[in-house]
């Protein structure tokens, strides 16, 4: 490191894009510094405790096939399966008065999982157009794909109704947020072609906190540290922010894109477009704790109710967190969280907390009988920038975004492959190392000190 800055790498954000970033650049004998805003790590992926549940604010899930950078990265910090249980319930839709279980299960087109007999054959029919060009839809690039930049409201027109209001919509209203009338298809077809069937997704048995926990352990992170601007004078980059000004060599913006462009407004014009047209949608949560293990009425257990927009218009869906893993609750007690609909969250968040997750709670009601006389604690919670949110415009800015050459101020977060996964996030993280160690070289004491970096995960990860 030159003795005329202060670290070889400022990170920025001390979530999993971050987080990874800062491992894998260790891992090369750069010094690395992470700065956190919050009083804990995590961002999006963190869990609290109280009273003997485990709370999860944001992420809830993780799949067992699809996510390779992550099952790496955990077998390198050595989490085994047993970390990782799999949750092994259904995920169900809500249509005239009960629960379907079976969404996102090839068994859907037996089942219907709330799809009629007409939409079950244009399921099909969908189901065989993405096999055809499964290969067509890569996560890292979605802007290159048979969809185009069509929304996936438009891309629903050619079939039947329900596929939109009984799957598409309530998957990507509950789990990513979306309005499908502004978000890109490409993406979620992408994301739930390589996630496989709900059956065999799985959760972090301590919270989903665990593998950010695990990754700060050997980290250098300062929380309740915010940075208020990141200036590139072209020899060096200051981080400017309430405690004074910390110099690097380079450093890697690891916060949601609104967040990037507002800390660094000095951003080249080929980063400047894409940062401005990510867009991000909020979340709104309320966690319920319950003195009995309540969860809404179904043929099989579980994990998930989604309620579409043709039904409610208030909630997006219900997780019954305590059959995600028994581990979330004290034993004989339920946690529930109920999630608010997209378009409802800025009238929400305007108002009373207590009032609003009284008025959820109510919502919540008709498909958990008994749940208002069952809660005896709620804690409400969101994000600002909960999911990137892949519209056209998005798309169609980030080739150029991606061309770039390597810089010293370097980006990582699931948006820069708007995709709403952590995933996404590991390998942005492992990206954005590789672009910073393009540019820099470790001194030779500290360079034989640690292991060398791996290679970026995959052969399709873009790099100038």
């Amino acid at each position: 490191m030159s003795p005329a800055v202060d670290v070889d790498v400022a990170v920025v954000g001390a979530g999993v894009a971050g987080l990874t970033a800062a491992h894998e650049l260790r891992r090369a004998g750069l010094t690395v510094r992470v700065f956190e805003e919050l009083p804990y790590v995590g961002g999006r992926m963190h869990s609290f405790r109280h009273e003997g549940y485990v709370i999860d604010e944001g992420a809830e899930q993780i799949p067992e096939q699809g996510y390779r950078a992550t099952w790496e990265l955990l077998a390198r910090l050595g989490v085994t399966d047993r970390d990782v249980p799999r949750i092994g319930k259904a995920v169900g839709v809500w249509r005239a008065g009960r629960a379907h279980p079976g969404v996102a299960e090839p068994a859907a087109l037996v089942s219907g999982a709330g799809l009629s007999p007409r939409a079950r054959l244009d399921l099909a029919r969908l189901l065989a157009w993405t096999a055809v060009h499964r290969t067509e839809f890569d996560s890292d690039r979605p802007e290159r794909t048979p969809a185009g930049t069509r929304t996936v409201a438009s891309f629903a027109r050619r079939y039947h109704p329900d596929l939109h209001d009984y799957l598409l919509q309530p998957v990507a209203g509950c789990f990513f947020g979306w309005d499908t009338a502004r978000s890109a298809v490409a993406p979620l077809i992408s994301l739930m072609q390589a996630v496989g069937p709900a059956s065999r997704w799985r959760t972090y048995h301590d919270g989903m906190d665990l593998l950010a926990r695990r990754l700060a352990e050997h980290a250098d992170v300062e929380t309740g540290a915010p940075v208020h601007e990141v200036v590139d004078d072209g020899r060096e980059v200051r981080l400017h922010g309430p405690a004074g000004t910390v110099t690097a060599r380079a450093a890697v913006l690891a916060v949601p894109a609104p967040v990037a462009a507002r800390l660094h407004p000095a951003a080249p014009e080929d980063e400047r477009e894409f940062l401005t047209a990510c867009t991000f949608t909020p979340s709104f949560k309320v966690s319920c704790l319950l003195d009995r293990p309540l969860a809404p009425a179904s043929a099989r257990p579980l994990y998930a109710l989604l309620t579409p927009d043709a039904e409610d218009g208030l909630l997006s869906g219900i997780l019954v967190d305590h059959a995600k893993h028994p581990g979330r609750a004290p034993a004989g007690k339920g946690l529930l969280t109920l999630m608010a609909d997209p378009r409802r969250i800025p009238e929400l968040c305007g108002a009373d907390p207590r009032e609003t997750a009284a008025r959820l709670i109510r919502a919540a009601a008709r498909y958990v009988p008994g749940l208002p006389g069952a809660v005896r604690e709620h804690f409400v919670h969101g994000f600002t920038h909960a999911l990137p949110e892949a519209t056209p415009e998005a798309l169609a800015h980030r080739p150029r975004f991606a061309a770039r050459a390597p810089r010293r101020v370097e980006y990582a977060g699931d948006w820069l492959t708007l995709c709403p996964a952590s995933e996404a996030a590991v390998r942005s993280g492992a990206l954005a190392a590789s672009r910073v160690l393009s540019r820099l070289h470790p001194s030779p004491t500290a360079a034989a000190a640690r292991p060398a970096a791996p290679a970026p995960r995959s052969d399709r990860l873009e790099t100038a």
